[in-house]
């Protein structure tokens, strides 16, 4: 805390003169001072995990844990625990990279979201999602039943949230989707976020006591504008008007891992312009991620900051994966690029809009990646080594080992081993398909097409009557305030 308060301090004297901006764009409120450092721990966390689990296989004394552990550090941290869906706030102690300071609805009162509408977002009903995210206090989110949650405009986030499906199959669409403004410490875990579209022009609340008009947003799946600790987690994103992610305007402390990302051309955007100095201050980790089916580009597009990628599968891309201008560091390591087919698109980078004699001085390594169908990595900068010396001192898990470290990526199976509803039910839907379809919003992620749901009024009375009691026991009325 000591340390934030003096980055705070720091950069408002700074800002007062020229001089005293070049030093904030080095000083945002949340960034880590030792970049290197946080990338040594990301290793460090996986070969834990790993040489956990090949002790295990080897002595087979435990077979619970020897069939849990994957090598993955933030699966093995909450899914080993057999009590987990009553235990559902050690996920925010399980976070890496970047991003693992960011704390969620930890501590905060449970919210059952009961409601799927989305008809007012001046006025949202007590039970909708949208009235919970707005509210000031941590809050820890979660659903009793399957859920397509049709949102009318976009999805303003207040700080302190966790949204949590495991256990239930939510689906996020609509207008605008998430956006994250000037707030910190958001957790978004097991949620399927597809088909977003421009929205706005109309007025949106975001806190109790505040709404406002908004302009008309991009569409994207999730907007990160000017926030900080952030993690999306085991999230599937496709099909939307603008980019999957993106994050912008002095965004930092972020950390994307274990998501789906298919079926999109702008998949992620990192930075606002070339000209906005701020943005020198971001760092992101990309960690454990399958960027699947049908992407084109932006996987992701950097501008300025810091960029970690690590233990990514890249299926195939149709213009290029990781692309950049601004001077941005990208670190890759032990990522699996596959190319496409086409002769034209083998190449991994792409610096946008930039001269060789220019952006060969950037920051752009690649360490133990696996180059599949011809791909390459173009890597820069000149008399780096020793800023990555410590970088390297642990190394990345081998990219032979990616299937094993994607293998659960994107949302978790509902009714498999992997969901757990705990305290709470999936009501008559028991996880189940087959009730009516949503023809218009359709499921890609598991690489096969998948009607929604839409509950019926039997499901939904014994969802409602079982969250009920669950907020008689453990005391949190605030889904019915």
């Amino acid at each position: 805390m000591l340390r934030r308060s003096c980055i705070v301090l720091i950069s408002f004297l700074c800002s007062f003169s020229p001089l005293g901006r070049a030093v904030l764009n080095l000083t945002l409120p949340g960034q880590h001072p030792n970049p290197q450092a946080v990338v040594q721990e990301v290793h460090w966390k996986v070969n834990a995990s790993m040489t956990r689990r090949e002790m295990l296989q080897i002595s087979e004394k435990d077979q619970f844990y020897s069939s849990c552990l994957t090598g993955n550090p933030i699966d093995d941290c909450w899914k080993c625990d057999p009590e987990w869906p009553n235990n559902r706030q050690r996920l925010a102690d399980c976070g890496i990279g970047f991003g693992q300071y960011a704390l969620g609805g930890k501590n905060g009162d449970f919210y059952i979201v009961t409601d799927s509408s989305d008809d007012d977002p001046v006025n949202p009903r007590p039970g909708t999602l949208r009235y919970a995210v707005i509210q000031v206090e941590p809050l820890w989110i979660v659903f009793p039943s399957n859920m397509l949650i049709k949102l009318s405009q976009e999805l303003i986030f207040n700080s302190y949230k966790t949204l949590d499906g495991r256990g239930a199959n939510v689906h996020i669409v609509g207008g605008g989707c998430i956006t994250l403004q000037y707030i910190s410490n958001v957790i978004i875990h097991n949620i399927h976020i597809h088909h977003c579209h421009p929205s706005g022009e109309t007025n949106v609340r975001s806190s109790p006591t505040h709404f406002g008009w908004r302009t008309k947003s991009d569409g994207d799946g999730i907007s990160i504008f000017g926030s900080k600790d952030i993690w999306i987690d085991h999230c599937s994103l496709s099909h939307c008007k603008d980019g999957l992610i993106d994050a912008v305007m002095g965004s930092t402390g972020i950390t994307i891992s274990n998501n789906y990302f298919s079926h999109h051309d702008e998949v992620m955007l990192l930075g606002h312009s070339d000209d906005y100095l701020p943005d020198s201050g971001m760092q992101v980790t990309i960690a454990f991620n399958h960027f699947g089916e049908q992407l084109v580009q932006r996987m992701p597009r950097c501008r300025r900051g810091y960029i970690h990628v690590v233990n990514n599968d890249f299926t195939q891309w149709e213009m290029y994966a990781i692309g950049g201008s601004g001077n941005p560091t990208i670190n890759s390591q032990g990522n699996r690029y596959t190319a496409p087919s086409n002769h034209n698109a083998k190449e991994v980078t792409k610096r946008v809009n930039t001269g060789k004699g220019e952006w060969s001085g950037w920051n752009w390594r690649s360490e133990g990646d696996i180059m599949v169908n011809g791909a390459f990595f173009v890597a820069s900068g000149e008399g780096v080594e020793v800023k990555y010396e410590k970088a390297y001192s642990v190394e990345p898990k081998s990219a032979v080992l990616i299937d094993q470290l994607i293998m659960h990526a994107g949302v978790l199976g509902v009714g498999g081993r992997d969901n757990n509803l705990g305290k709470w039910t999936t009501g008559g839907n028991d996880g189940g398909i087959g009730l009516e379809s949503e023809p218009d919003y359709m499921d890609y992620m598991s690489g096969s097409s998948v009607s929604l749901m839409s509950p019926t009024t039997s499901t939904t009375l014994i969802s409602l009557l079982i969250a009920f009691s669950c907020l008689l026991f453990y005391k949190t009325p605030l889904a019915f305030m």
